[in-house]
């Protein structure tokens, strides 16, 4: 009884000894099993390439607009579907939506902080 560790910080010491030794082991294991990994598909021969020039891909037709939508605002929806991972070529309008006014006091009625 008289060898008990009583001090926190030897005993934190300690046990982030052990936590980081038992992570570095699982990742040599992880690393072991991607390289034997029987379920990786075999590296195919690389094929001759061929030179020949693609045309380029046909433009995609503009998404339509509607009247009093800027620039600005456009550009804005292009980069937040790029961003996302979206295509802007799949936009096919870009339009308002159709505001109810009980909708907008719902908003109004739930953004004020009542309490």
């Amino acid at each position: 009884m008289g060898n008990q560790v009583t001090n926190p910080i030897v005993i934190m010491f300690i046990n982030m000894t052990i936590v980081f030794a038992v992570l570095f082991i699982l990742s040599l294991y992880i690393r072991l099993i991607h390289k034997i990994d029987p379920t990786k598909p075999k590296a195919k021969p690389a094929a001759p390439a061929k030179t020949s020039v693609a045309a380029p891909p046909a433009a995609a037709p503009a998404p339509a607009v509607a009247p009093g939508i800027s620039g600005e605002t456009v550009a804005a929806i292009a980069g937040a579907l790029a961003a996302y991972g979206i295509g802007f070529s799949q936009v096919k309008a870009i339009r308002p939506t159709e505001r109810s006014g009980w909708l907008n006091a719902g908003r109004m009625n739930g953004l004020r902080n009542q309490k």
